[in-house]
């Protein structure tokens, strides 16, 4: 019998100090004898901008890093989607060795795929059989759409493919960065996929899933585990036997050097993003309410951006101070290392009174409150704050720049995307008109603001 494997890899999220354990498994796993045959393919999100060497090279650093491990294809997730501008996806790319298979996002000016991306890949093995990849990532039209794409459903887009391509091929693989849930409905709507490889929401099946006749494997997050499909076929090509196996990275052989590597790639991410200066601070800017206070600054700044009299944000965003003195990209990337986007949200003024009231009463809920994904790269949550709001705690009386506010009149604040994406404040999506700016985070949005507050001149330039 033929023995194919396919090799898995998902969700890294910049996660490099597994990176060394993670190549040397699936070089190791790559060598075949005889009638076998090994895909290596990656899901989507190894990149995050929270690590110093992703933001520094915009992603391309690891996309060298992926050439290291010889991958056949890969499809991409929300952090190379949306965590990147239009250009910067459009370049990130450029130098791989492998095939992006993604069939679900389309170029807005063109309705065309992007150059970079296929629809499909067909790969034949030693031993003739036709393997069919498919890719697909999840449309967030929200973000995607300002960004200049347009990201379509799944159910819009695969049941024609798997028309097409069902008939020209052995095996049928999704490449799947739509998570759990989407990945069980496919298996049971377009049961024509034999394999289906699940990303996107972290879930780990340590030996697969079933359903139906499609297997559904995962291999967890953050580089914790390598995946491993076994395909078992007949002389006529047809599909005998399918098993799904994962591997914790925690149990793979440790080099010596490796912690040197690890230790390279951050420190090369953090030398190119000091060499580039922002601006010269005469005090330090503190995350407490001093004088000078960095989260004041950050709601100017926001504000501007969104071109909005208010902005609301959260302590926990910020990790660390900015001290006195030049300020450069590293220290902008330290302190808010979030893949965050601004959103100006419009509101009636009975909804915004209502939203301030939803904000005050999970205000100490949410002080200590740990927080993971959709963006936040922080530890809690932390305290709410306004710019341009005021709340009586007294008499529970929200006020606008210190006037009272129309319940029929329409009022605009600026704040961080998360605020959207987390439960706590369900005014915002269900009563709120949210555009989305781009390209920029909430660090640049500083940086842009310090750099014209605090310019750098000749004599403090270092």
């Amino acid at each position: 019998m033929e023995k194919i494997r396919l090799l898995h890899t998902n969700d890294i999220h910049s996660h490099l100090e597994k990176w060394p354990k993670i190549r040397r498994f699936l070089q190791e796993r790559q060598k075949t004898t005889g009638n076998e045959s090994t895909l290596t393919v990656d899901l989507g999100d190894f990149c995050d901008r929270w690590h110093p060497l992703t933001e520094a090279t915009d992603g391309k650093a690891n996309t060298q890093l992926m050439k290291q491990a010889h991958y056949d294809a890969a499809t991409i997730g929300n952090n190379e989607g949306i965590g990147n501008s239009k250009s910067q996806l459009n370049q990130l790319y450029k130098e791989a060795d492998f095939p992006v298979i993604l069939a679900n996002l389309f170029d807005r000016s063109t309705l065309q795929l992007p150059e970079w991306a296929n629809e499909h890949k067909i790969i034949t093995t030693k031993e003739g059989t036709k393997i069919g990849l498919v890719g697909a990532t999840a449309p967030f039209p929200l973000s995607y759409t300002p960004n200049g794409w347009d990201a379509r459903n799944w159910s819009d887009i695969l049941p024609n493919i798997v028309q097409f391509l069902r008939k020209k091929v052995d095996i049928l693989v999704l490449l799947s960065h739509l998570g759990i849930n989407e990945d069980r409905q496919i298996a049971k709507e377009l049961p024509e996929f034999d394999v289906i490889i699940g990303s996107h929401t972290h879930h780990l099946f340590p030996n697969g899933e079933q359903v139906g006749n499609t297997l559904l494997a995962a291999a967890g997050r953050f580089g914790e585990y390598v995946g491993e499909v076994t395909l078992l076929l007949d002389d006529y090509h047809q599909l005998n036997k399918a098993r799904a196996d994962t591997f914790a990275t925690e149990e793979m052989l440790s080099y010596p050097e490796d912690e040197a590597e690890v230790f390279h790639y951050t420190d090369k991410g953090k030398k190119l993003l000091q060499e580039k200066k922002v601006a010269w601070l005469p005090f330090n800017l503190e995350i407490k309410q001093q004088e000078h206070s960095l989260v004041d600054e950050t709601l100017a700044a926001v504000k501007e951006r969104g071109e909005t009299e208010a902005a609301i944000l959260n302590t926990g965003l910020f990790l660390d101070d900015l001290k006195k003195g030049v300020v450069n990209q590293d220290e902008l990337h330290m302190i808010l290392p979030h893949p965050m986007h601004l959103i100006r949200v419009t509101l009636k003024g009975s909804d915004v009174t209502r939203l301030i009231l939803e904000m005050e009463k999970n205000r100490h809920f949410l002080r200590n409150y740990p927080i993971r994904g959709m963006g936040f790269r922080g530890k809690i949550f932390g305290q709410i704050v306004y710019s341009g709001i005021q709340y009586d705690e007294t008499n529970h009386v929200v006020r606008w720049l210190n006037k009272a506010i129309d319940p029929q009149k329409f009022y605009s604040f600026t704040t961080v995307d998360h605020f959207m994406f987390i439960p706590f404040f369900p005014t915002i999506e269900i009563a709120g008109q949210t555009e989305f700016l781009f390209p920029e985070f909430i660090r640049t949005v500083l940086g842009d603001y310090l750099a014209k507050r605090y310019p750098l001149s000749v004599e403090n330039k270092i």
